[in-house]
């Protein structure tokens, strides 16, 4: 039993010595748990001992001393994270060439470069930051072109980015990538009138490219018109020879049949023009007369019985 008594009470001690070394360790500074992308600043007396920036488990004591015994009653250890943030800042008010009010929002990056800097060199480095970035923004794109401020927003970001650098590194502050995301329109009328011009525009446009293309189906139909009427002439040109040398042909190998065909076109031509044919018999007697004067015509009675 007395065995058993002395291993409980050891176990015991154990459990509530091993959480108060642990506490006494970390409230001393003798040993740090580092994490990544964070850097822990110490200050003794008011002034800087150092910081370490290396993640994982660290002893301070090892780079300070035994100094670092008095951070927790004479100084404070800072715990300042150096991860890459990012901010976005809305409807910053600025006015074009034209006196066109509009409302730009603006993306950048930024990671604290000097942990020194960035506790002690100004009480609030990212409302600084902001307001810096802010006021850039406003003073590189105020009484700029419309038409800039709308298509030139890469470069335009460049610049704000040129203009914050110097200020944010003496901040502890590395700033990264800046761009202008969006620039808006804030008076509704001013969007209304640009959203009619852009209508209209856009019905002249139309109208436009349909009479060229109405202009252009016109010229190829009279193209194509000209091109016909070339060949039909051609053709036509061409008939008489054509039928003038089928005609020789036939009356060479036999007049009888180019008779018959000379008599069957005449007929055809006299169809064709609808004029007034009367038949009279060969026995009659008949005066005629012909236009304007007369002529006697007379029958000949047949010499056949």
């Amino acid at each position: 039993m007395p065995d058993l008594g002395v291993f409980v009470a050891s176990a015991l001690f154990g459990a509530a010595a091993v959480p108060t070394v642990l506490l006494l360790v970390k409230f001393f500074c003798i040993a740090i748990a580092v994490d990544e992308r964070e850097t822990h600043v110490f200050t003794l007396f008011g002034k800087v001992l150092g910081a370490i920036d290396e993640a994982g488990l660290q002893f301070p004591i090892r780079k300070f001393g035994i100094r670092v015994l008095l951070v927790p009653f004479f100084g404070k250890r800072y715990e300042v994270s150096t991860a890459l943030r990012q901010h976005y800042l809305r409807s910053q008010m600025v006015n074009s060439e034209e006196g066109t009010p509009m409302g730009v929002g603006i993306w950048y990056e930024m990671q604290v470069s000097d942990p020194e800097a960035y506790l002690f060199r100004n009480a609030n480095p990212e409302g600084s930051l902001q307001a810096n970035v802010a006021s850039s923004t406003v003073s590189v794109l105020s009484n700029l072109e419309m038409e800039t401020m709308l298509e030139d927003r890469h470069s335009l970001s460049r610049t704000v980015r040129g203009a914050v650098s110097p200020l944010s590194e003496k901040w502890g502050y590395a700033l990264g990538s800046v761009y202008i995301r969006k620039v808006a329109f804030t008076d509704p009328g001013m969007v209304e009138n640009i959203t009619d011009k852009v209508v209209k525009r856009l019905v002249q446009v139309t109208s436009a490219m349909k009479q060229d293309g109405d202009n252009r189906v016109g010229l190829i139909r009279s193209e194509t018109a000209n091109n016909v009427s070339q060949q039909m002439a051609e053709a036509s040109s061409c008939r008489p020879e054509v039928v003038g040398r089928t005609l020789n042909e036939i009356g060479s190998q036999d007049p009888d049949v180019l008779q018959a065909v000379l008599e069957v076109m005449e007929i055809e031509k006299l169809v064709d023009s609808g004029a007034p044919v009367e038949w009279l018999p060969s026995s009659a007697g008949v005066v005629i007369e012909l236009g304007e004067n007369s002529h006697p015509l007379v029958n000949r009675p047949s010499a056949e019985p």
